[in-house]
């Protein structure tokens, strides 16, 4: 009979445990499991922690104390807490769930590393990630591909990407997750070109991609149209489904790169649209000059969807309220924001009304509104108000322009493209002499002015140019076709002045 209340309670216990849903269940199921004396019951406590590491019912300081108070546990049970950990906001955490796993002589199991990893990517702890890759070799699961996929995750975060590649490399096993790693390490840290030879490898190894790895491929897209345009291809032949973060992934990259009608093609087709492929279509309209059609989109999401929105399309329709002069509506959508949505406003929504006051040529008033910013405003916002009072610099008549000069110059004294800005300013007031003193500092403290460049896609080749020449020998024949150009132009006369050698620059 004894036998048999203690199996019923036990069994009840473990039921109540899968409907908790708050913390204020999990005591009271806890304390139920007290007066049942199931205290002392190793898989008891192990689903408890399970329950108040990963469930609703989560609170990892109650899921601590259970194991700190136990003397019988498991690797599975600390590995939940570890779990837990490196999904929340304090990741670091896990570290010393590894700690107190050793002190206790709990021998790590190969679902240990992997969360660990995991926690280190989070909180970019290179040092620490790299004392869990001699753990790693120690105990040896340094073969096992998630541990692998794991530790490239870890170093694409901190930015390494050679040591990632070198974990990659060194990988008995692959899997598609895996060249999706390392692909995602590249493209994170601006290594293009690395992702899309990396993609071409994994194609040649035949491995299959899949949704993940076209979404990372697209990323690495952006700004190329033809490979844009050719990664999209992929995605048909293969056949994956137009799900919504893909179809997200292709209306943003679509967007950056210039092909904003193949963006609103897909869109359209897009069955299933969340917030992030509704703001990539509302951000790429605003940002191409479409100002009004982002502002009507973002009607139409407001109107016919439950989508609602976030911090993103609120940067992108305050994009599209400065560029068509509605300063009153984007006091409106900026005050809505927070008031209606309780999105609070970052720095750079700040920064998009200053810019929206500014092209209005409401010089005075964006000053003002940068002085009463919750948070010191950062150099962008006021280069923004900077370049306004260049544009309108008849409407400054209260010296703005100079109270900002002077505040960029103290929080970045060693930016040239400040110290250019200031130097111009003064030689549009026709004051050389001040302009010729910058220009000496500069000089003086070997601050190098910043060549212009620009960037075309041709083939899908991305091509660089700098202002002024450019001595590589594959461009000399650009600049002899220039330089015929500007002759023929010259004897047309449509070149008012030939004084400049660079007025094609």
């Amino acid at each position: 009979m004894i036998g048999s209340s203690f199996k019923s309670k036990k069994h009840q216990c473990l039921h109540f445990l899968k409907l908790c849903s708050s913390i204020k269940q999990l005591l009271q199921i806890h304390g139920q499991i007290y007066v049942s004396a199931l205290q002392a019951d190793s898989f008891i406590i192990s689903e408890l922690v399970r329950v108040s590491s990963l469930s609703q019912a989560k609170d990892l300081a109650f899921a601590r104390t259970l194991l700190l108070h136990s003397s019988d546990s498991t690797p599975s049970t600390w590995n939940m807490l570890s779990r837990g950990y490196s999904s929340s906001d304090s990741p670091v955490e896990s570290i010393w769930v590894y700690s107190e796993m050793k002190r206790r002589r709990i021998k790590p199991n190969k679902l240990t590393f992997p969360f660990l990893l995991k926690a280190c990517a989070s909180f970019f702890g290179l040092t620490a990630g790299r004392q869990i890759q001699v753990e790693v070799l120690k105990h040896g699961f340094d073969s096992d591909v998630y541990v692998g996929n794991n530790l490239i995750h870890v170093y694409g975060s901190c930015k390494k990407t050679c040591d990632a590649r070198k974990v990659f490399d060194e990988m008995t096993e692959r899997k598609v997750v895996s060249w999706n790693s390392i692909m995602t390490a590249l493209v994170e840290n601006g290594k293009f070109n690395l992702a899309i030879e990396c993609y071409l490898e994994m194609i040649g190894r035949r491995f299959c991609p899949d949704e993940t790895t076209m979404v990372v491929l697209l990323s690495a897209c952006a700004g190329n149209l033809s490979l844009g345009k050719l990664v999209h291809s992929q995605v048909m032949v293969r056949e994956l489904e137009l799900n919504c973060r893909l179809g997200t992934a292709l209306v943003d990259m679509y967007a950056k790169s210039g092909g904003l009608e193949y963006g609103r093609f897909v869109f359209e087709r897009m069955y299933d649209k969340n917030v992030w492929a509704w703001s990539a279509m509302i951000v790429g309209l605003a940002q191409y000059g479409f100002a009004e059609e982002a502002l009507q989109l973002f009607s139409k999401m407001m109107k016919e969807s439950l989508v609602r929105p976030n911090y993103v399309t609120f940067l992108g329709v305050l994009c599209a309220c400065s560029h068509t002069g509605l300063v009153d509506d984007g006091y409106k959508y900026f005050h809505e924001m927070e008031k209606t949505h309780k999105i609070k406003p970052m720095m750079i929504h700040y920064g998009a009304m200053v810019d929206i006051l500014g092209r209005a040529g409401r010089l005075n008033e964006a000053y003002d509104f940068i002085k009463k910013m919750p948070f010191e405003p950062d150099a962008v916002v006021w280069r923004t108000l900077l370049s306004a009072c260049s544009i309108h610099h008849e409407k400054d008549d209260e010296g703005i322009g100079e109270k900002v000069k002077k505040r960029l110059i103290e929080l970045e004294p060693k930016r040239s493209g400040n110290l250019v800005i200031v130097a111009n300013r003064f030689a549009e007031a026709r004051m050389w002499d001040e302009a010729a003193e910058v220009r000496r500092v500069m000089k003086e403290s070997k601050i190098k002015k910043i060549a212009g460049e620009s960037f075309l896609e041709l083939g899908g080749s991305v091509h660089r140019f700098f202002s002024g020449y450019d001595p590589r020998s594959d461009y000399a024949s650009i600049y002899e076709l220039l330089d015929l150009f500007k002759f023929h132009l010259t004897c047309d006369h449509h070149l008012v002045s030939t004084d400049d050698p660079n007025s094609y620059s």
